[in-house]
């Protein structure tokens, strides 16, 4: 059997998706690479991970879902399996409108899907992976579900409540991972500074991050998804002594008005979230912070906006993205708010934001101009080596472009890809920046 799987959506999808590969590889089945064309390769069953996060990634979902239709009614492909977010929201609905769709799975189906194509799971292999990225980084999903309630956020409609997962379970896979290849760990969750509390009642992230600090062949770990309130410190103190944890958060901490942030329902003020903001660039001088934030949520007036781009002034954040609030059915803001702003001031919000940000992030390159820089290498291309540093996380952050002479000195570049290499910064963009290696 040939199987094609699209991950759509976010890194924790693509995690779930990389378990069922590795119970489907197990089992015989020949996996088709998901960026393969249809037209060139024919399979005998599509599986897709859907999203249906917001409006975006739910249109995408469908789409790719038609394709898949398309293909299959054209005689490409034999059966259709969807699975995950979306088909946990609206499986009656999925169902009766895409008939030729051969199983609606939710996103806890795992068990169903493998049944359905008469995969037998193997107990043994569930801290194990078929990898989808590039071989030497992978992401480490340490819990399911969030207890947050924000207002603009269906993932607990979707996803449930949280549950981390066991420790030892993490480093098992974890270890798996590294016998594999992987270097670089990125942490993810609903909420990564949430785990461990519902099983070791208390925030265990640190001591996970140094359990898996002590992996040998692990030499970054990096921290994605966290949230503000009730931060803890401890992690702070372990990305400042542990020289395996990158010097790099993202936490979404979506705006800095008191009333909007009251609104949004996410339990912190104003006034702690740039004190938090302070206490990580106290403990970790260097840090990059990647956050996001929303524009345009009910309560957000002139005054409140002038108050964000203020916050993102003052607080100079590396990395930012943003999006314009958007109701989502079910969730706290669809029932008790009037989304009232028009999606013309939204939009003039989101450009005002990111024109500051953009002005920023520049500024920030720049000044790593001269300097010399640890450099994993993700890919060679049209003679230029693309890699990164500890300040930059793989799909979602610039990259470090190296070309010219350098690569003329006796490597083979081919061959640099997954390795740390030492890297003299030549100039910079707005998100990229280009260099040398050092001989």
């Amino acid at each position: 059997m040939k199987l094609q799987l699209i991950s759509l959506g976010c890194s924790k999808n693509r995690v779930d998706s990389e378990h069922f590969l590795r119970q489907a590889a197990l089992a015989g089945i020949q996996i088709v690479p998901e960026d393969n064309d249809l037209n060139d390769n024919a399979v005998d069953v599509i599986v897709i991970n859907t999203c249906g996060f917001i409006g975006d990634a739910k249109e995408e979902s469908i789409e790719v879902i038609f394709k898949a239709v398309e293909a299959k009614n054209l005689g490409k492909v034999k059966k259709i399996f969807v699975f995950g977010c979306l088909s946990q929201r609206y499986h009656d609905y999925l169902v009766e409108s895409i008939p030729e769709v051969d199983g609606f799975f939710g996103a806890f189906g795992f068990d169903d899907l493998l049944e359905a194509l008469a995969i037998r799971k193997e107990s043994s292999a569930l801290n194990s992976r078929y990898l989808t990225t590039p071989s030497h980084y992978a992401y480490l999903k340490i819990s399911e579900g969030c207890d947050r309630r924000c207002s603009y956020c269906a993932i607990p409609l979707i996803r449930g409540s949280h549950i981390s997962v066991p420790m030892e379970d993490l480093v098992a896979e974890a270890q798996f991972l590294a016998a594999a290849g992987v270097k670089e760990l990125i942490v993810i969750a609903q909420d990564t500074t949430y785990y461990g509390l519902d099983l070791y009642k208390r925030r265990a992230l640190a001591e996970l991050l140094d359990k898996l600090s002590r992996i040998d062949g692990i030499e970054w770990i990096r921290m994605h998804y966290s949230y503000p309130a009730g931060f803890p410190e401890d992690v702070l103190k372990i990305m400042a002594d542990n020289p395996k944890i990158c010097h790099y958060i993202d936490i979404p901490l979506q705006h800095s008005s008191d009333k909007v942030l009251e609104m949004m329902r996410r339990g912190v003020t104003g006034s702690q979230t740039r004190a938090l903001v302070e206490k990580m660039r106290s403990y970790v001088p260097d840090v990059v912070i990647r956050t996001t934030l929303i524009v345009g949520h009910p309560g957000e007036g002139k005054r409140e906006f002038a108050d964000l781009l203020q916050f993102v002034q003052d607080c100079r954040f590396e990395r930012l993205g943003a999006f314009q609030y958007s109701e989502e059915e079910g969730t706290f803001g669809a029932l008790n708010y009037k989304d009232t702003i028009s999606k013309r001031v939204k939009q003039e919000r989101y450009d005002q934001l990111m024109e500051l940000q953009s002005s920023i992030s520049q500024e920030y390159n720049l000044s790593r101009i001269g300097s010399d820089e640890r450099v994993i290498i993700d890919s060679y291309s049209d003679g230029v080596l693309v890699g990164r540093s500890m300040k930059e996380s793989p799909e979602v952050d610039g990259e470090i472009l190296i070309g010219g002479d350098s690569l003329k000195s006796g490597y083979v570049p081919a061959d640099l890809i997954g390795k740390f290499v030492d890297v003299h910064i030549d100039a910079a963009g707005e998100y990229d920046l280009l260099g040398t290696l050092n001989s």
